[in-house]
């Protein structure tokens, strides 16, 4: 005879899934708990922030993961090496190129095999990859001007990104999640008529930025919101692990495309922009924004110059095959390898064991940038305001598709 169990309701199963770092009893009677999210517009996605509160005044700040977790890391160690691109896409979903380039990267390493790759593919990574990252700054620029109350940036960005999206969709098929960038190779060369199209929307894209500036970065509202506000000095920066635009934009210029000079990035020319406190301090929030801003600058040369490579010393050929060295089954040696790059949130690394026997990595881990970064807030938060503290999230730039894995 079989006994049916029934569930007995108890009053802490609510909280035993994500506990509270702040407990009702242990509160003072001028401060308060609130939850903003995961459901919150502010916290770009399904990010939980317990925040103590003092009236309005920002006493610490919890965040709470795990609400998108996509078990990446687990996956990897149960598909092939090459099959593994897809779920690299989804980590940092708005610029899934730049992580395809990274992951490949490292694989081809491992392979011994990175020498071998034709320049006109490295061009043509590079190319799709800077692209990806102007798309994924038009997000973080435009959703953190809506944070601050400026709508008409937002619909602006949204407009140029898509101009964007239609080209990658013309390379690979995809709309956001491309599986562009194969380990040895690509997906397929660029349409005929691709190089055209980037040259036109250089063209168009300069006076919009111009426009970008008068109405969002230099208006005085968005200027009082975020200068001054969440100063991040760079001995902070560096002793967290922070990278990518927020580093920069505590004054310190180091970007992986220099540092690490991989694929073609070294024979191309341009700058690495950092913050100079120009409306408030070295680190704030404004910052961070108008790094970003020039960074999009910054790509459009890169793109120039990569359109000019691909139509002139490496043009399209018939001989050209982008799958020529892709290989058939990857098993690479045993060995620990770690490979890093500079993704538009900062830096993405990649960590592999193999095992020497299998096609399937032993181990694969990720370090996203999202997830550190991330790790700053409360640091960042505490003392300011509540309203301070939506500005402050804004300008790290999250994805949570990235923070959770």
């Amino acid at each position: 005879m079989s006994t049916k169990i029934q569930y007995q309701f108890k009053k802490d199963n609510l909280t035993n899934s994500a506990p509270n770092k702040y407990k009702e009893g242990e509160l003072r009677s001028e401060e308060l708990v609130i939850n903003l999210g995961p459901q919150h517009p502010s916290t770009h996605g399904v990010l939980r922030l317990e925040v103590l509160l003092e009236g309005e005044i920002v006493k610490d700040v919890v965040p709470h993961i795990g609400y998108l977790h996509r078990c990446f890391e687990k996956h990897a160690e149960s598909l092939p090496y090459n099959q593994i691109i897809p779920y690299v896409d989804r980590l940092d979903y708005l610029a899934a190129i730049n992580s395809e380039h990274a992951y490949a990267m490292g694989v081809e390493k491992m392979l011994g095999i990175t020498d071998q790759i034709p320049k006109r593919v490295e061009y043509i990574r590079v190319l799709v990859a800077e692209l990806n990252r102007i798309a994924s700054h038009f997000v973080a620029i435009g959703t953190y001007g809506m944070d601050m109350g400026a709508l008409t940036p937002f619909f602006w960005l949204v407009r140029d990104r898509e101009h964007i999206l239609r080209m990658l969709e013309w390379v690979s098929g995809a709309r956001m999640l491309y599986n562009y960038i194969w380990v040895g190779g690509l997906f397929y060369d660029v349409p005929v008529g691709f190089e055209q199209r980037c040259t036109e929307f250089v063209a168009y894209l300069k006076p919009k930025l111009k426009e970008l500036d008068s109405v969002l970065l230099q208006n005085k509202i968005f200027v009082e919101r975020t200068a001054n506000v969440g100063v991040l000095p760079m001995d902070l920066a560096i002793n967290y692990g922070i990278t990518g635009p927020m580093l920069r934009a505590s004054g310190l210029r180091y970007d992986l495309r220099k540092i690490d000079g991989y694929s073609v990035y070294p024979e191309l020319d341009f700058d690495i922009p950092i913050g100079t406190g120009e409306k408030g301090q070295v680190g704030d929030c404004w910052d961070r924004n108008q790094v970003r801003v020039m960074e999009i600058h910054e790509s459009l040369k890169i793109i120039e110059q990569c359109v000019e490579k691909l139509t002139k010393e490496h043009k399209r050929t018939k001989e050209f095959d982008p799958q020529a060295i892709v290989p058939k089954k990857i098993r690479p040696k045993a060995g620990d390898f770690y490979v890093r790059a500079e993704n538009p949130k900062g830096e993405l690394g990649f960590f592999f064991r193999a095992d020497g026997k299998s096609d399937k990595p032993f181990r694969c881990k990720a370090r996203g940038p999202s997830f550190v970064n991330l790790s700053i807030i409360s640091e960042l938060a505490k003392g300011g305001m509540i309203a301070d503290l939506i500005a402050i999230l804004g300008s790290i730039d999250i994805v949570l598709g990235e923070v959770d894995r």
